[in-house]
């Protein structure tokens, strides 16, 4: 499903958003029984969710399409220096496996997903922030942004992931890289990940400015500020 809040005014984009919710809810609904236990899945499962096998796509425009000889990784915002690293720099950094769920703001949640890719706390200590960095800024290839804490970023369980379940990570749900913060809501997981800007004052991403919560706690339901 294609979405395009851009320049919509803000009572639109909360309309849009509940019928949104509405609509990717019924398409994930479980394909049969879990095997998960009930009292397991109670404990991982947040208010408002609805446990799925499946995966449903949900972005605002066309799929970025990016050949990895093109493909950058820019560091900037409060730095000593800012820097770019390639495809190749950006593999060749140490890598990390996580197993983490999904909670998306449409009220989905997938259990066990198996990711690879380079913790994000190797990228802020490549970067070296200023120490008045606070926020950062998560930018994707399409015009893709979504803020975050920095202490969010640094989270253990937080990284870049070029894999999902053994395969390379499709366009369609980010590739070749996108970030995973299991804390949060998935649309603070941004897509087709291409540079973080680290920042002393929080600022609002692309679904942020369009009436999203700008923190996305899925246990406190912060799915959309004024709701």
């Amino acid at each position: 499903m294609r979405v395009a809040p851009l320049g919509m005014r803000r009572e639109t984009n909360l309309r849009v958003c509940r019928l949104l919710e509405t609509a990717l809810a019924d398409e994930s609904s479980p394909d049969g029984p879990s095997r998960e236990p009930i009292a397991s899945r109670s404990e991982r499962l947040p208010p408002g969710q609805v446990l799925t096998a499946k995966w449903p796509v949900l972005t605002y425009g066309e799929i970025p399409r990016i050949e990895k000889r093109d493909w950058r990784f820019r560091l900037s915002g409060l730095l000593s220096q800012e820097r770019e690293l390639t495809w190749e720099e950006f593999m060749a950094l140490p890598k990390v496996e996580r197993v983490t769920d999904i909670h998306c703001v449409t009220r989905w949640s997938r259990f066990d997903n198996r990711w690879e890719g380079v913790a994000a706390s190797e990228i802020v200590r490549l970067a070296n922030p200023s120490p008045a960095a606070r926020f950062v800024m998560v930018h994707g290839y399409g015009g893709y942004t979504t803020n975050l804490p920095l202490t969010a970023l640094l989270q253990d369980d937080v990284l870049f992931a070029f894999a999902h379940d053994g395969a390379p990570l499709q366009p369609e749900h980010g590739g070749p890289l996108r970030l995973v913060v299991p804390s949060l809501y998935f649309w603070k997981s941004a897509k087709w990940a291409h540079g973080l800007e680290f920042m002393e004052r929080d600022r609002a991403g692309l679904w942020e400015r369009n009436g999203y919560h700008m923190h996305g706690d899925p246990w406190r339901q912060e799915r959309h500020s004024g709701w």
